[in-house]
């Protein structure tokens, strides 16, 4: 088993406490969105492609089963993202919409990153899939400027 160096004591001087623990609560708080800026984002896939997007479709695309999507929704729904209709399948809310826009931009600056680093096209793809969700907006601002140049 590889053993992993110290930290150095420099670093753990110069991260105010304070600073730390808002750096580890930004985190959880973006795990605990991340599912459902998923959901949305390919809700709003399904409904640009197809007109519509059901339940079946976002198990199958999610490789989950139907039941777990079902809850997802009604919490997706609680949070005024979505709105379901019987035997119409799901709709974004205009708050939906706006997370599913801010969501897709944010996804296509990371990939667009990694691809201007030498990232191939599918590796870029999949890890900005996980990227997105934890980058901060000033982040974000920063890849975009990287971009330009």
């Amino acid at each position: 088993m590889t053993k992993l160096p110290p930290t150095p004591e420099s670093r753990l001087a110069s991260t105010e406490v304070e600073s730390h623990a808002e750096a580890f609560q930004k985190s959880r708080d973006d795990r605990r969105t991340e599912l459902m800026e998923d959901y949305v984002e390919l809700i709003a896939d399904l409904i640009e492609h197809s007109g519509e997007a059901r339940q079946t479709d976002i198990a199958q695309r999610l490789g989950v089963t139907q039941p777990t999507v079902a809850k997802m929704l009604k919490r997706l729904a609680e949070e005024n993202l979505i709105t379901q209709r019987p035997y119409r399948g799901v709709f974004l809310t205009e708050e939906g919409q706006r997370l599913a826009v801010a969501t897709r931009r944010r996804h296509e600056v990371v990939e667009a990153v990694l691809c201007r680093l030498g990232v191939d096209p599918d590796t870029a793809r999949n890890d900005a899939e996980g990227i997105e969700h934890h980058v901060s907006e000033k982040t974000l601002e920063a890849f975009e400027r990287f971009l330009k140049t």
